[in-house]
């Protein structure tokens, strides 16, 4: 059912279309995904900053 030519032929386009798409895209999605672990370590930084602040003062 799955082995036509056809199939195997739209297989292949697929997978070199996604393996040419996450080569261009590898920097940005890098770039995405350093920003977001920045906004995590700030969030987590506050949130401490805020528990300190409301057991101590």
């Amino acid at each position: 059912m799955n082995d036509s030519p056809v199939h195997r032929k739209t297989t292949a386009v697929l997978t070199n279309r996604l393996i040419r798409w996450t080569a261009r895209n590898r920097r940005a999605a890098a770039g995405h995904m350093l920003r977001g672990a920045c906004y995590g370590a700030g969030t987590a930084a506050v949130s401490l900053i805020a528990v300190w602040a409301q057991k101590y003062l």
